[in-house]
């Protein structure tokens, strides 16, 4: 007994996928940079948003400098604040874009008077529409793909949060190993100074000691 509907609804399966795989797969629009905020500076970046309600994605954390904290803001196109904070390490935040226009993203360093911070942070604008596969009848998609779908997007978001795992880790790691480097230095020079003390010591116990020894004129 033949299916005659077995190699459309197949066919129709196998476009879905891949059209899902491609949407997947293709990357929102992202900035990522690493940026060294000098002391009593305030740096801003900007991102354009063509649409209202897209998302934008806002991570940024202190690699290395001071107390690894900084202060930020980020304003809309009407300049009003959406989110900021203040001797901030690290942060994650996702907002939607209600607004044309471009939005700010701004690192103060006006707390420190000569320590530098570098700051490693990504901006993404992407826009979370599901789409909506038919058949050329016009009927619905079937059940098994709404649970491939459904599957895919858990393994996006799956996908999302090792990227941010990662991220925390190598900010863990960055801060370690300027902790351990910083380490370094202090002992270095507490050993240096300590050496000279020693010495400088041991020459007035001589000193002292040679004091002791010596007969002014007319002594015994």
């Amino acid at each position: 007994m033949t299916h005659p509907r077995r190699p459309a609804i197949l066919t129709l399966l196998l476009s879905s996928i891949l059209m899902m795989l491609a949407l997947l797969s293709t990357p929102s629009a992202a900035t990522a940079l690493t940026y060294n905020v000098a002391a009593n500076e305030k740096a801003c970046f900007h991102l354009w948003s063509d649409a209202p309600g897209k998302k934008v994605g806002f991570y940024f954390a202190v690699q290395s400098g001071g107390s690894f904290d900084i202060d930020f803001t980020v304003t809309d196109p009407r300049n009003t604040v959406i989110l900021d904070g203040v001797k901030e390490r690290q942060g994650d935040y996702v907002f939607t874009a209600n607004f044309v226009g471009e939005y700010a993203f701004c690192f103060s360093n006006d707390m420190s008077t000569f320590a530098e911070k570098l700051v490693d942070f990504e901006i993404t604008l992407e826009h979370e529409v599901r789409p909506s596969f038919k058949s050329a009848t016009g009927a619905e998609q079937p059940e098994t793909l709404s649970n491939m779908e459904e599957s895919l997007y858990r393994l996006s978001g799956s996908l999302t949060n090792i990227a941010r795992t990662q991220k925390y880790f190598r900010t863990r790691e960055n801060r370690n190993s300027a902790t351990v480097y910083s380490t370094e230095s202090r002992i270095f020079w507490f050993s240096l100074l300590e050496s000279a003390a020693i010495i400088v010591m041991a020459g007035l116990q001589v000193i002292v000691v040679r004091s002791f020894f010596n007969v002014k004129k007319g002594g015994v």
